[in-house]
C-alpha cells in the first residue's frame, strides 16, 4: 500500500478527501523503475469535473497500452486543500503514485474552458514548477496544454513549453518516442523542444515570434526557426473504429459529475451552426463502427458496475446506426436496471418513441436549442430549425406525456435586434399555449417550461469571429428584456428564466479571442487571488477588473471593437482544416441571412476534406485544391 502525500489530519479537516487519495477502480499502477516516461496528466478543475472528462481517459488508457509509460493523474486541489498545501508546503502529487509533480517527465494540461486559466497557474505553482516557461530549468517537467482551448493557445503561450492541436490519439506516440530518444542522447530542453515542433500537431510558443501594428492588432507571427513549421496542422483520427478506446474506465470513489459510462458514438457534425466552435474544430464527421460499440458497452459496463451509459456526440441524432444501437442497448441491457441516457438529440418521432422507452417521463425533461426565439435569426446563425418543427416535437413530447421542456437560447448574437429578444419568450409562450390545448384530463400536471440564455462569445474557427462581442451592461439588458416580455406573457407562471453570469461570459471572450500579451492580465489576477473562476462561489469580477486595469490591458480591444477581414488572428498560426476562406463565406452569408444546407445535403468545400476521412470520404467530397478554388 503507498504512503498517502497527505495525513490522516489533513484528509480529516478538509471536503472529500476521497479526491486526493487515489485507488480507484481500473487506476493503473506500474514499478516506476520500468518505465522510460512519467506523464502527469491534468484537468484543471475540481476532482468531481475532471473525473467526468472522456479526453483524459481516453488518454490515460492509451499511454498506459505502453509499457514503457506511466501515465497518472492529478487535479485541482479545491480551496481548503490549496490553503493547507501552502501553509505547509506540500508540492502538488499524482493520485496514482502520490509522487510530486515536479517528479514527472511531462504535465499534460487539458484546456476544456477559459475560465480555468487561473487554475492552471495553481497547478504550476503548487508544483513547484516555474510559472514560466523560459524559467524551466532542465530538471522540470515538460509542460503540455492540449483540448478545445488550445485552438487559440495565445494567452497561456508564456506558461507552456507545448501545445498539442487536435485530436490525441494520433501524435502522442510519436512525442513519447522523442523524448526517450531525447534522454538517451543526453540532449538539452532546447533541442528537444526543437526536434518536437516538427511533429505534426505539435507547437512549440517559444519558437514562434509575434509582432504587433501600432493598433495593437497582429502584423506577423512566424517561427524563429527554420526547421519549424510556419502552419501548424490540427490533428484528426480518421478511423474512430480502429483506435484508442478505454474499455476499462476509470471509476470514482465519490459522486461526481457525469457519474456513468460514456460511449462516443461519433465525432463532429454536419449542421454548421456558425456559432459552434465544436461543430467546425472537429470536422469531419466520423462514426464509429456499431460492432465496436456493442463490444465498448458491454465490455465498460462490466468493468466498471456503472448503471447507466451515455451516447456522446455533438449531435447524436445524425448517428446513422442510432435505431440500432439502441435496440441493443434496451435489449441487452433494459432488465439490468441500466439506464440510458441521450443527450443531443432532435427532438423527432424517433427520438421521442427511444426516450420514451429509456427514461421516466414524468420525472425526466425534454431540451430544445432553438438557440435564437426569430426564424430571421436562426437563419443568421444556421441552425436549420424551423418554428413549426419546434413547436410539433413540442406538442409531440406533450401527447407522450412529458410536460417539463427545457428551452436553451443565445443573446447577444450578431444582427440581433430587441423583437429576436422577445421573440423568446413569445416562442416559450406558443410553446405552452401548445400543452394546453391537450385536453385536461390527458395532460400530465402542470407545465413547466424553463428558458435559459447564455450570452454570445464570438469564437476562432467559427464565421462568427469575425463579429464584435457585447459589453456587460449590454449582455445584462437584453436579459432583463427577455424576463420583462416573459413576465408579460399569458402563461407565464409556467415559464422559469434564468441567465448566465454577464461578466464571466465578457472574461471568456477576452481570452477565446486574446493573444499572449494576455499573459500578464491572466499572472496579476491569479496573484490577487483569483481561482476556480468557473464557480460562482469563488468568481471575483473586482480582481479581475483591478488587474485589467494595474496592466493596463485594454478590455475592450479583445471583445467589443470590430474585426476587418484580412486581420490577422492570434489563432491564425493553426490549419484546423477548414480554411478561413469558407469561414469567411458563411460569415457573409449570415450578414444575409442565408442558410447553408448541412453536410449530408450538399458538400460546401469547407478544407475538411483532406483529411479524407468521415462523411467526406463516403460523400465523395471536392479536393481540397477545388475547395480553395472555389
Amino acid at each position: 500500500m503507498k504512503k498517502l502525500a497527505l495525513d490522516d489530519t489533513i484528509l480529516l479537516k478538509i471536503e472529500k478527501p476521497a479526491r486526493y487519495i487515489g485507488n480507484e477502480i481500473n487506476a493503473v499502477q506500474k514499478d516506476k523503475s520500468r518505465v522510460d516516461v512519467r506523464f502527469c496528466m491534468c484537468f484543471p478543475d475540481v476532482y468531481e469535473i475532471g473525473m467526468s472528462h472522456l479526453g483524459i481517459q481516453i488518454l490515460y488508457d492509451m499511454f498506459n497500452q505502453r509499457e514503457d509509460v506511466w501515465c497518472e493523474r492529478v487535479y485541482s486541489p479545491w480551496v481548503d486543500l490549496d490553503q493547507v498545501m501552502r501553509e505547509k508546503k506540500i508540492p502538488l502529487f499524482a493520485l496514482e503514485s502520490q509522487d510530486p509533480i515536479r517528479d514527472f517527465d511531462f504535465l499534460g494540461i487539458t484546456l476544456q474552458y477559459e475560465m480555468c486559466y487561473t487554475n492552471v497557474l495553481q497547478i504550476l505553482d503548487l508544483s513547484g514548477i516555474p510559472l514560466f516557461a523560459d524559467k524551466r530549468g532542465e530538471a522540470d517537467p515538460i509542460v503540455i496544454g492540449g483540448g478545445p482551448c488550445a485552438c487559440n493557445p495565445e494567452p497561456l503561450a508564456d506558461f507552456f513549453d507545448l501545445f498539442y492541436i487536435g485530436e490525441g490519439e494520433t501524435s502522442y506516440y510519436a512525442l513519447l518516442d522523442a523524448y526517450k530518444a531525447h534522454k538517451k542522447a543526453g540532449e538539452s530542453r532546447q533541442e528537444f523542444l526543437q526536434k518536437v515542433a516538427q511533429i505534426p500537431g505539435i507547437y512549440v510558443p517559444s519558437l514562434y515570434k509575434v509582432t504587433y501594428h501600432s493598433d495593437g492588432t497582429i502584423a506577423c507571427m512566424e517561427p524563429t526557426d527554420p526547421c519549424v513549421p510556419a502552419k501548424v496542422q490540427r490533428q484528426a483520427v480518421s478511423d474512430l473504429t480502429n483506435t484508442f478506446y478505454p474499455q476499462k474506465p476509470l471509476v470514482p470513489f465519490i459522486k461526481v459529475t457525469q457519474d456513468r459510462v460514456v460511449l462516443e458514438i461519433q465525432r463532429g457534425c454536419i449542421r454548421g451552426c456558425r456559432f459552434c466552435q465544436a461543430g467546425m474544430l472537429y470536422r469531419p464527421t466520423r462514426e464509429r463502427d456499431l460492432e465496436m460499440l456493442k463490444t465498448s458497452a458491454q465490455k465498460m459496463l462490466k468493468a466498471t458496475g456503472h448503471e447507466e451509459i451515455s451516447l456522446s456526440s455533438l449531435s447524436s441524432s445524425d448517428y446513422s446506426k442510432l435505431p440500432e444501437l439502441v435496440t441493443f442497448l434496451l435489449e441487452t441491457f433494459g432488465n439490468q436496471g441500466v439506464n440510458i441516457s441521450l443527450p443531443s438529440l432532435r427532438i423527432d418521432a424517433f427520438s421521442l418513441d427511444v426516450m420514451s422507452k429509456v427514461q421516466d417521463i414524468r420525472k425526466s425533461s425534454l431540451t430544445f436549442a432553438p438557440e435564437a426565439g426569430s426564424q430571421r435569426l436562426r437563419d443568421v446563425i444556421n441552425k436549420g430549425l424551423t418554428e413549426e418543427v419546434i413547436l410539433e416535437g413540442a406538442g409531440a413530447a406533450f401527447e407522450g406525456g412529458w410536460n417539463k421542456v427545457k428551452l436553451y437560447f443565445m443573446l447577444g448574437l450578431p444582427t440581433e435586434t430587441e423583437e429576436d429578444q422577445k421573440s423568446i419568450a413569445w416562442l416559450a409562450e406558443r410553446i405552452a399555449k401548445r400543452y394546453y390545448e391537450i385536453p385536461k384530463e390527458q395532460r400530465n400536471g402542470k407545465c413547466q417550461i424553463t428558458v435559459s440564455t447564455s450570452f454570445f462569445v464570438p469564437k476562432p474557427f467559427t464565421p462568427f469571429q469575425w463579429a464584435r462581442m457585447c459589453t456587460r451592461e449590454e449582455f445584462l439588458e437584453k436579459a432583463h428584456r427577455v424576463n420583462m416580455e416573459i413576465k408579460a406573457q399569458l402563461n407565464r407562471k409556467s415559464i422559469k428564466y434564468n441567465w448566465h453570469e454577464a461578466d464571466v461570459t465578457v472574461l471568456e471572450g477576452v481570452f477565446a479571442r486574446g493573444d499572449r500579451r494576455l499573459s500578464k492580465l491572466l499572472l496579476r489576477a491569479y496573484d490577487k487571488g483569483c481561482l476556480f473562476d468557473s464557480w460562482t462561489e469563488c468568481f471575483h469580477n473586482e480582481r479581475w477588473m483591478e488587474a485589467f486595469e494595474e496592466t493596463e490591458t485594454d478590455l475592450l480591444f479583445y471583445t467589443t471593437r470590430n474585426r476587418k477581414q484580412d486581420e490577422i488572428f492570434p489563432w491564425d498560426f493553426i490549419d484546423s482544416g477548414v480554411t478561413k476562406k469558407f469561414l469567411y463565406g458563411e460569415w457573409e452569408r449570415a450578414m444575409n441571412e442565408t442558410v447553408t444546407p448541412n453536410c449530408k445535403q450538399q458538400c460546401q468545400g469547407c478544407g475538411a476534406g483532406r483529411y479524407g476521412s468521415g462523411i467526406c470520404f463516403l460523400q465523395g467530397t471536392m479536393s481540397q485544391d477545388k475547395a480553395e478554388k472555389e
